[in-house]
């Protein structure tokens, strides 16, 4: 029997009242009355019993003490009942085979499996990374790109330097507030990468967490330190310096990563660069295509237009085959004629005349420079004009001739010659 009060155990008998012996609380002073077992709620646990078990009347006692507690502790029990149901049915809704194959908790056991993953890493081993600062400089944007292609986390970094030197600058402190163990090396050739060496044939000594280490410089001799980390069963990552890129050689595997100093982001590799020219080869292809497609529609209507006689539905080959002959026959028949024509200087100047007259024709504003006359020169005769000029003997060159020719006159227009022709007597 407990104090309704505060539920303690240590009390004295106080006297009786009504048959009905009176108890006083010794820890609250309380007075209460011996609990009674109604015959109600006696009745009420042998039938809830089912006949297979009984409270023995102790425990039927305590239960009794539930109508004499205060208000207060009824409403504490009946929360905890709630709280427990609740719980209840939480439980067996997340133990449903429904809650069991949806995609919410497949995220959560992912998420729970990855937080594990990380947790076990930082558990068991960590990243290494050591620094030639005389030889290679790292921004806080390629650190944390190296940082991310290892396995585990990058918590020890160390640069190696003479610090003494003026050509450092304030690198160190830039190390050093980013969280860098500085190992000062003596002045000489080679200093820092000789001390890296000794370190690193004894990192697992001074770091036996140690699961993978970056070795940060393009000095051929660091080799050696790779080779000798990787004998103690280390993943190396040999980060050197070509160009405005660092290339990032996994030792262990032979994958060898591009990254972009002067764009802060990693290359992208040679095959990932093969798809993109394949595509765009692709649809070049097919923009020739239907070009020659066109090609081939004016061919066809070329041919229905001239009367031309092939066969019915040349192919395209075929067709581009006549048009290329006539064309370049009817050319060179042209070129043949005007070439002709000009056997001295004064049929020359009769053609080139007639070239400048025609021009003025078309645009009478046109300012026709020397190379320009030559140009449609050439594209009449076939010839270049200072071949002309020198296979018909008139001097070295046509800009020569032109100024030594009566009939036409040159002025200077900046870095060209404009021709103009005299009037005729």
């Amino acid at each position: 029997m407990k104090c309704p009060l505060c539920e303690s155990t240590s009390y004295y008998k106080n006297s009786r009242c009504n048959d009905q012996q009176n108890y006083l609380c010794k820890n609250c002073g309380k007075q209460f009355l011996e609990p009674a077992l109604p015959h109600s709620l006696e009745g009420d646990l042998l039938v809830n019993s089912n006949g297979h078990t009984k409270l023995s009347m102790t425990d039927a006692a305590e239960l009794s003490l539930v109508k004499n507690l205060p208000k207060e502790k009824i409403t504490e029990k009946s929360l905890g009942s709630f709280n427990f149901k609740l719980a209840e049915e939480l439980l067996q809704m997340i133990l449903s085979p429904d809650w069991l194959e949806s995609s919410v908790f497949s995220q959560l056991l992912l998420k729970v499996q990855q937080n594990n993953e990380i947790k076990h890493k930082l558990e068991t081993g960590i990243s290494l990374l050591i620094l030639d600062a005389e030889n290679l400089k790292l921004d806080i944007n390629s650190e944390l790109f190296l940082a991310s292609l290892c396995e585990y986390p990058l918590q020890v970094k160390i640069a190696f330097a003479n610090w003494k030197n003026p050509s450092i600058g304030k690198q160190d402190m830039e190390l050093y507030n980013r969280g860098y163990q500085l190992l000062h090396v003596p002045e000489g050739k080679n200093s820092a990468d000789a001390k890296m060496i000794a370190f690193g044939a004894c990192v697992l000594r001074s770091y036996p967490k140690v699961k993978e280490i970056l070795v940060c410089s393009s000095d051929g001799i660091l080799n050696h330190l790779c080779n000798e980390l990787q004998n103690q069963g280390l993943i190396v990552y040999w980060v050197r310096r070509q160009g405005q890129n660092l290339h990032i050689d996994n030792r262990n595997t032979g994958k060898l990563t591009h990254y972009s100093l002067s764009m802060a982001t990693k290359a992208t590799s040679f095959e990932k660069v093969i798809d993109p020219i394949q595509d765009l080869i692709k649809t070049e292809e097919e923009s020739i295509n239907a070009k020659l497609n066109s090609l081939v529609d004016v061919a066809t209507l070329f041919q229905e237009r001239c009367d031309i006689n092939i066969k019915s539905n040349p192919k395209q080959s075929e067709i581009e085959e006549i048009i290329s002959i006539q064309y370049n026959s009817s050319a060179q028949s042209i070129q043949e004629e005007n070439a002709a024509k000009i056997y001295n200087g004064e049929t020359l100047d009769k053609l080139l005349l007639k070239i400048i007259q025609d021009i003025q024709n078309k645009s009478p504003q046109t300012k026709l420079s020397v190379s320009k006359l030559g140009s449609e020169l050439q594209k009449i005769t076939g010839e270049s004009p200072n071949s002309i000029i020198k296979k018909l003997k008139l001097g070295s060159n046509f800009s020569k001739y032109l100024e030594s020719s009566p009939t036409f006159t040159l002025k200077a227009n900046g870095k060209e010659y404009e021709v103009t022709a005299l009037p005729c007597e």
